[in-house]
């Protein structure tokens, strides 16, 4: 392997996180300074921003004909970002989700995902569907800011906690302004580094664009995400470390591959193994995290140990098919007949319980 490649590539996913911690940073404070509640920064100017490793290299990917990678990266950020993500943050400390609004993002969540998967089953994702899928985006923002006049002022002052308000002054705002310039050029400076190693990369091991997409660009731009969820668990910023999970998710689905699709001369093709395994696998993990989400349960240590070792599961699998172990096939049939099913069944019975229990609460209570 290149020792250049090699350092491209851990240079690339350095600017990366410094270059989303910069935008970050940098866009939550104007945002606030300009009147912007802390709650809708949070949901947007957090979430989306450290998904901004994933926007700049898949469209980056997409522009340079590398349409598997664009669509490795989104799918593997999303699987990664609930499996490993949450599963790193419950093992921190266990998240209790009181914040009204993933009542919505979750289903949100799991319905652009259904949608993407159908958009993917022709093999391509076309410029209209990128196009529709960004403008998803847009909407879910206007309804985030609408949706924040009627949060509590104890949700409220966990994200202003997380983002940090400041004396806005002349000095700051310049600050500011030069932290989300400097941000978006690390990102796009890193983008092409980090691509252009995990190419070469991908190529000296002899394994496809789209595995390399789906595990260590997905993992390396999720890195933002992991490091912030993390920390706000173990500050006990529940909302936080879990908001940011979801609404990177929905970013990714929408913003990131929506864009990537919509700038793409004949749009983004999809590989025949993303869309019958992939793509389900990302669906099926998002239904996986609605009782939890919905329901409003903690999310325990269990829990979190559950998800790391479905991403496990999922890993192995991924080696498997980039080795063509002769077990592939039999691994293949226990996903997809085994374990997808069994995730399906227990969601749907979580959710029926819940839905009982909270029928039977509502006739006591009349």
């Amino acid at each position: 392997m290149d020792p250049l490649s090699l350092a491209l590539f851990v240079a690339g996913i350095a600017m990366l996180i410094v270059g989303a911690e910069g935008l970050v940073r940098g866009a939550g404070h104007l945002a606030i300074a300009m009147g912007v509640s802390p709650l809708v920064v949070g949901l947007t100017v957090v979430a989306f921003g450290t998904s901004s490793p994933e926007l700049a290299v898949s469209i980056s990917s997409s522009l340079g004909g590398k349409p598997d990678l664009a669509i490795g990266n989104v799918v593997g950020s999303n699987i990664f970002n609930i499996l490993v993500i949450l599963g790193v943050s419950a093992l921190a400390a266990p998240l209790i989700v009181h914040q009204q609004l993933v009542r919505f993002e979750v289903p949100l969540m799991i319905a652009v995902s259904f949608l993407v998967l159908m958009f993917a089953l022709d093999g391509s994702i076309q410029r209209y569907e990128g196009a529709l899928l960004f403008a998803g985006v847009v909407a879910y923002t206007w309804w985030a800011v609408r949706k924040s006049r009627s949060e509590s002022r104890e949700v409220e002052d966990e994200y202003e906690a997380e983002i940090g308000r400041r004396p806005v002054t002349p000095r700051t705002v310049t600050l500011d302004i030069i932290l989300v310039a400097a941000g978006l050029g690390l990102l796009v400076l890193g983008s092409e580094w980090f691509t252009a190693g995990a190419i070469d990369i991908a190529e000296a091991l002899g394994v496809s664009e789209l595995v390399i997409g789906l595990t260590i660009v997905a993992a390396g731009t999720s890195m933002p995400e992991l490091a912030t969820s993390v920390v706000a668990a173990i500050r006990g910023e529940r909302d936080i470390a879990v908001g940011n999970a979801v609404g990177s998710n929905l970013f990714n689905l929408m913003a990131v591959l929506g864009a990537a699709a919509a700038v793409s001369p004949g749009g983004i093709p999809v590989a025949d193994s993303a869309a019958r395994f992939d793509l389900p696998v990302m669906t099926a993990v998002a239904v996986a995290a609605l009782p939890i989400f919905f329901t409003g349960y903690v999310i325990t240590r269990a829990n979190g140990a559950l998800f790391l070792g479905l991403y496990a599961a999922y890993a192995l699998y991924l080696f498997l098919d980039a080795s063509g172990h002769d077990a592939l096939d039999a691994y293949s049939m226990v996903m997809l007949g085994v374990i997808l099913p069994v995730i399906a069944a227990v969601t749907l019975a979580l959710a029926l319980r819940y839905y009982l229990r909270e029928r039977r609460r509502q006739n006591a209570g009349a």
